[in-house]
């Protein structure tokens, strides 16, 4: 006897269901706000930033550059996303939202790389600044990372992909607040290599935040257990359940952001009530570890070893196996007090 029970697209656990409806439009809607503003700042600040010769302002104009093409890649991964489950994409294209976060990842690490090595060259050169333009400037982009800052926070963060966004647009709000630091002892002292060393910092933050992206879309792309859960220990909690007899093939893995699925082959005791069991362990799964997409194969132990009559009809005939004989990961069976 096997059961199948196959996780539907929306049927998830407490918070998987914020991508849809009204929270999806309000999200894009202050997405959309945060764009505006950082496009219309951005412009003004690449023209204030090379008449000031400051590369401090040069590198917060780039790095708001890179906001701006988070939060459109944030938007266009949140339509597709939405997008309901058809043809060969049988999860839809919820993974769109995590190639966004790598994608922003990515260009904080790969920006960063470049102002550090334009910064280190102004440590060693470093080139007059107008301390008091910069110093206009980065206030003024304060109030901007401020506002936008707080129109995504709005938004829903336990998306990676708008977690993305946001920490593009905070590490902008420090860099700012770096660089009018900068500005204020340039203007102050003259001290021209504050404007480098003002970068170095933000650098820095760009690289802690974009290291965060990369690592956490990397283990969703390479279907590691989402952080916190532990698949071992849910294997054997599965298996100490009345009746069970094996769990095998466990994985656990996440579909995107905020949506943890779980499979499993499930053997349980000869005569036992598969449709029961399963019911019982996806409700366990639920209840617990909030994962509502479980797809639970089950078996009555040994069920299969008897079917040698229907295998030799077969051409060529074929040999009768056991389940899985090349199962993924650990085996998990109850104890011996626990049957």
């Amino acid at each position: 006897m096997e059961d199948h029970e196959h996780g539907h697209g929306h049927g998830g656990g407490g918070h998987a269901g914020h991508s849809h409806g009204v929270s999806a439009d309000a999200d894009r809607r202050w997405l959309a706000i945060a764009l505006s503003l950082i496009t219309a700042f951005m412009a003004a600040e690449v023209a204030v930033g090379i008449i000031a010769g400051s590369l401090a302002l040069i590198s917060d104009a780039a790095h708001m550059l890179t906001d701006a093409a988070s939060i459109v890649l944030a938007l266009i991964a949140m339509r597709l996303s939405a997008r309901p489950a058809r043809g060969g994409f049988t999860y839809g294209l919820k993974r769109a939202e995590i190639l966004s976060a790598q994608a922003n990842g990515l260009t904080l690490l790969l920006l960063g790389t470049w102002l550090a090595y334009e910064a280190v060259r102004r440590l060693i050169e470093p080139p007059e600044v107008k301390g008091g333009l910069m110093l206009a400037t980065a206030l003024t982009g304060i109030v901007v990372n401020v506002l936008a800052t707080w129109c995504i926070s709005r938004a829903n963060r336990s998306s990676l992909n708008v977690e993305g966004a946001y920490q593009h647009i905070l590490n902008d709000l420090f860099a700012f607040i770096g660089t009018a630091v900068a500005a204020l002892i340039v203007v102050l002292t003259g001290f021209d290599r504050a404007d480098a060393i003002a970068t170095l910092v933000v650098v820095a933050l760009m690289a802690k935040a974009g290291y965060g992206l990369v690592r956490d879309s990397g283990r969703i792309f390479l279907e590691a257990a989402p952080v916190g859960f532990d698949p071992d220990a849910i294997g054997d909690e599965l298996a100490s359940q009345s009746e069970v007899v094996e769990i095998h093939d466990l994985h656990v893995w996440t579909i995107t952001s905020g949506e943890p699925a779980l499979s499993a082959h499930v053997l349980v005791e000869p005569g036992g009530d598969c449709h029961a069991v399963r019911r019982h362990l996806q409700q366990l799964l639920r209840a617990k570890h909030d994962i509502g997409h479980a797809t639970l194969q089950v078996d009555h132990l040994g069920e299969d070893t008897g079917a040698e009559d229907l295998l030799q009809i077969t051409s060529p005939p074929i040999e009768p196996a056991e389940h899985c004989d090349d199962a993924h990961g650990p085996v998990h069976r109850p104890g011996p007090h626990e049957h």
